[in-house]
């Protein structure tokens, strides 16, 4: 052991382990991570072995991966013992499991099962890692062009033999047409293969039902679209800087939320791990900033991207595998990057990239994105290839596990876990907004965008949020609002807060605080303070609730006494609004 390698773990593996550990287990299953990316799918068969109390599971990195951050955050959170990668080599184990062919997998000393980190083996790669199969580092690497041309990682004998032998004891396929090339490509691992369908996709395919719980947990309302930006890594993916191709990133982002209008769109971002925490998420959130501030939501690459995926109208994406299961899903699939060289041409993959919807970064965003909703039939490739046993990949894998260890199956059903419910995060924007308006009696349209189209017509104004990051944007705001309890000691509540808005800001005419997901308050410097609350059927920004009331009082329109119900038109419905005269003891009227 050198002096940087970590020390070997004593408890419950090594030499005098059976003089601490407090269960003795028949078996141990080691999971092989090579980065984030394939340790998520690793996640996916983890429970494969819950409640059996035969099995130690362990879990081990091979360190060949230039993406190597991340994963002690994520070994921390599963809680497993983490051998160093030499040890791991040096113990004899019973199983292990690998979602990727990185690092010296043939050392190994146990049986071998290699999973897709992907929709099956799509890529085509001129040369390897160093070690994907050897024993030493760099060891029958291959320079580009070298032997057969363009092997596809995960088929061909670049990464299945070592010593002219495969030594990957399981090699897990979705479909049979991988079985078809993996024939023609590498003949000597086709006795390896299995066809178990595929556990990711399995977990999206069961947690559809809860579609509405995902859109509602990323705020998206009745009415709206959830666009999903999606990017793969390497240069050429949509979030990459173009390589050969044009880097369109830099002005798209700001130009989705300026097209889209806020009310109609919500949009997030699933971004490959190898983005992720190859640049750090300082640096995307970084980059994303403005992206972010018109209402943009970054989603978190490993434990809930299929579930924004089940909550999209849309998806923006690439050539990459996310794009490929969003079309699976029946989700229509619009690609801002099609470049086709890193796929085998022969893969269903690169069958849907020749024939998906383009993105025209150049023309105009909200037409394009209108047209392929309203265009959108579902391809068949996607749906019959991304796997051949749908639903059934649980019990096939679990299946294989257990015979390579030689061990009978537990008598429990084997199961895959849900998909969880993503956290609520509804959008925040606090870049400023273009509100056009068109007031006909008590019915108010209302459009908002970080942008002002030039065909726009009609009155607009200015709404702004107290947290802009140019506080200058709040001189010319007609409208300044923010979010918050109701009896935030910090803000004085609604009514010291609008007061205090109104005072400070002579241009503005209207200050709105927004107390819950259906209500706000209302200071006008003209007409009092009001309450505004969604009525049956409504489902908006009650921020968009304000501009409607600040768009209809201009218009000439008074409160009564007893209220009005404005009916608020956005996102292709009607929202119903009450709005209310504050009493005295309401908190618009406090001040």
């Amino acid at each position: 052991m050198g002096p940087a390698d970590p020390p070997a773990v004593r408890v419950p593996v090594g030499e005098d382990s059976h003089l601490w550990t407090s269960r003795s287990a028949a078996r141990r299953v080691l999971l092989v991570a090579h980065n984030v990316t394939s340790a998520g799918r690793l996640l996916d068969v983890l429970p494969l072995f819950h409640d059996d109390f035969r099995i130690q599971l362990l879990v081990t990195s091979t360190g060949s991966s230039a993406f190597s951050a991340g994963l002690t955050e994520l070994f921390a959170e599963l809680g497993l013992p983490v051998l160093p990668w030499r040890q791991a080599r040096s113990i004899p184990v019973d199983l292990a499991v690998s979602a990727s062919f990185g690092g010296q997998l043939s050392a190994i000393q146990g049986k071998l099962a290699v999973l897709s980190h992907g929709v099956g083996y799509t890529k085509k790669l001129a040369g390897r890692e160093p070690g994907a199969g050897s024993r030493e580092p760099g060891a029958g690497s291959r320079e580009p062009g070298a032997g057969s041309r363009e092997p596809t990682f995960g088929l061909s004998p670049e990464w299945l033999l070592a010593g002219g032998e495969t030594f990957v004891d399981a090699l897990v396929l979705s479909h049979p047409e991988q079985l078809e090339r993996l024939r023609r490509s590498c003949p000597e691992a086709e006795a390896s293969a299995v066809l178990a369908g595929d556990p990711c996709f399995d977990r999206m395919l069961a947690a559809r039902p809860h579609r509405e719980r995902f859109r509602r947990a990323l705020g998206v309302r009745r009415g709206q679209r959830l666009v999903v930006l999606n990017s793969t890594w390497n240069p050429e993916g949509l979030f990459g800087n173009g390589g050969s191709q044009e880097d369109v990133l830099p002005s798209l982002l700001p130009r989705l939320p300026a097209e889209l209008p806020a009310d109609d769109y919500r949009l997030a971002a699933v971004l490959h791990p190898n983005i992720w925490f190859g640049h750090g998420p300082g640096q995307i959130r970084a980059w994303t900033g403005r992206a972010r501030r018109s209402g943009l939501i970054l989603i978190d690459p490993v434990h809930a991207w299929r579930q924004a995926l089940l909550a999209a109208d849309l998806v923006l994406g690439d050539f990459g595998a996310v794009s490929y299961y969003a079309a699976a899903l029946g989700i229509p699939v619009m690609l801002g990057s099609a470049v086709q060289d890193r796929l085998d041409p022969e893969a269903p993959l690169a069958s849907f990239v020749r024939d998906a919807p383009r993105l025209d970064p150049h023309g105009p965003l909200r037409a394009q994105v209108e047209r392929t909703l309203a265009e959108h039939r579902p391809l068949a490739g996607p749906a019959e290839f991304t796997t051949s046993a749908p639903g059934a990949s649980a019990a096939l894998l679990r299946q294989r596990f257990y015979a390579l260890m030689d061990l009978p199956e537990p008598g429990s059903p084997a199961l895959l876990e849900p998909l969880p419910l993503p956290a609520y995060d509804p959008p925040r924007h606090t870049a400023p907004l273009h509100v056009r308006t068109r007031v006909r009696g008590t019915e108010v349209v209302v459009e908002r965008s970080t942008g002002q189209p030039y065909e726009a017509d009609g009155p607009t104004h200015l709404a702004v949020h107290e947290d802009t990051l140019d506080p200058g944007g709040l001189e010319s705001a007609d409208v300044i609002m923010r979010e918050g309890p109701a009896d935030d000691p910090r803000l004085g509540g609604p009514g010291l807060w609008t007061a205090e808005v109104l005072d400070r800001y002579p241009h503005c005419s209207a200050a709105a605080y927004v107390t819950g997901p259906g209500t706000c308050t209302v200071r006008t410097r003209e007409h009092g303070g009001f309450l505004l609350s969604a009525g049956p059927g409504a489902d908006a920004d009650p921020a968009a609730y304000a501009s409607s009331l600040a768009a209809w009082l201009g218009a000439g329109g008074r409160v009564p006494a007893g209220g009005v119900t404005l009916r608020m038109r956005t996102a292709g419905g009607v929202h119903p609004v009450t709005v209310a005269p504050a009493l005295r003891g309401d908190p618009a009227a406090q001040a």
